[in-house]
């Protein structure tokens, strides 16, 4: 797939799960989203080439134009969807897959403490999360933990542990109120789905 082909891909999926993205020039012109995932593709190319002080200040330039802050070491899939994204905040080593959906106020953080940093440099400190996952507005997803194929996070959840393939998460600390397994691709804005 050339370059053309993905921002092509990327921009219909962007219109499969938002009707307010009525056409490409909007998405490409408004969503704070199109612009911050450029701006992490180019940060991530240039942390990986070991200039890691321009890849942090295009990330900054990036949190300044967007209000999104993605650190340029984290690693995403294709397609990720931060509807609105003021205030989502991505965290250094943490794995995103493909065709995720996040909200704004989001945080894929760490609950490392700030004493003896020195020693958490390269280990794990923030969460992976699978494929086709939607996580709602003001959750907080904590930790080296994994957040399972097509889960669903509800809005405000605070989750500290590993979630399952399909689960529904909601609360604090949140719980699983799925009553059965599903890996149901189908979006469910918000997190809400009726499967339970």
């Amino acid at each position: 797939m050339n370059i053309l082909e993905s921002i092509q891909s990327y921009i219909k999926s962007i219109q499969e799960r938002d009707p307010a993205a009525s056409s490409i020039l909007i998405v490409l012109l408004t969503y704070p989203c199109v612009k911050s995932i450029f701006f992490h593709r180019v940060a991530h190319m240039i942390w990986n080439m070991n200039l890691h002080i321009i890849g942090r200040m295009i990330s900054q330039l990036s949190r300044f134009l967007t209000g999104i802050e993605i650190h340029p070491a984290a690693k995403i899939g294709k397609n990720l969807f931060i509807d609105h994204g003021m205030g989502v905040v991505i965290g250094q080593t943490t794995e995103i897959g493909d065709n995720v959906t996040l909200y704004h106020g989001v945080t894929l953080g760490g609950i490392s403490p700030a004493i003896k940093s020195k020693e958490q440099v390269g280990i794990k400190r923030h969460p992976s999360i699978g494929n086709d996952v939607i996580i709602g507005s003001g959750a907080q997803i904590l930790g080296p933990i994994k957040v399972g194929v097509c889960a669903r996070i509800g809005s405000n959840a605070v989750v500290t542990k590993d979630v399952p393939k399909g689960a529904i998460m909601v609360g604090v600390p949140a719980k699983n109120i799925s009553k059965k397994k599903t890996t149901n691709k189908v979006f469910a804005p918000y997190g809400v789905t009726d499967e339970k």
